[in-house]
């Protein structure tokens, strides 16, 4: 007889102990519901701000400028290294094994070492491409910092992080005009 009143009381604490698990789940629930209500969460395009506002676009064309610049000179030094290689292939028959062996050895070092050069020339530019736009975003921090502050935003997530949100809580157009608003040209640094 014992069994079943064990049974009916085991039965009695596992409802008990359901109930306290929904009812502190329904707290949670009111809680972070409430809090969702008051909190006011915006997303942002940082590329977006990088590649349109004027700041931005200027450093694009900066960056630009100087890799054109490159490659033109770039593509001078190969035609150079082709025609060089060309004239070294006409006298394969002509010059002595030994003899081509080291003008072909002279010529593969050249290449090698202007690869390294070129190599270590796209490194700088993309060094200078990171360290102005940081200069960039240096500016843009404190224009967020203040819009958020003037707009009580509880939280503001990177747009990329989002799936789907509403386009009214996409503030980058506001913020692009703030900074264009700051500043439209910077100094940027050319190593």
């Amino acid at each position: 007889m014992n069994l079943p009143i064990q049974q009916n009381h085991l039965d009695l604490e596992l409802v008990r102990l359901f109930d306290m698990k929904n009812y502190f789940l329904g707290i949670i629930f009111l809680l972070l519901s409430s809090f969702y209500t008051y909190a006011q969460i915006v997303y942002i395009d940082v590329n977006y701000i990088l590649n349109s506002s004027e700041v931005g676009k200027s450093l694009n064309i900066y960056i630009k400028k100087i890799r054109d610049e490159r490659i033109i000179s770039y593509k001078e030094i190969e035609d150079q290294f082709i025609k060089k290689e060309k004239e070294l292939l006409a006298q394969k028959n002509i010059l002595k094994k030994a003899e081509f062996d080291q003008k072909f050895k002279t010529l593969a070092n050249e290449i090698r070492i202007y690869k390294t050069e070129k190599q270590s020339s796209l490194n700088k530019l993309n060094k200078i491409k990171l360290d102005n736009t940081k200069k960039i975003l240096d500016i843009l921090n404190p224009i967020i910092t203040t819009y958020v502050d003037k707009n009580s935003i509880s939280l503001v997530m990177p747009k990329k992080n989002i799936i789907v949100g509403k386009k009214n809580l996409d503030i980058t157009d506001e913020i692009v005009k703030l900074l264009n608003d700051k500043v439209q040209l910077l100094d940027f640094e050319y190593e």
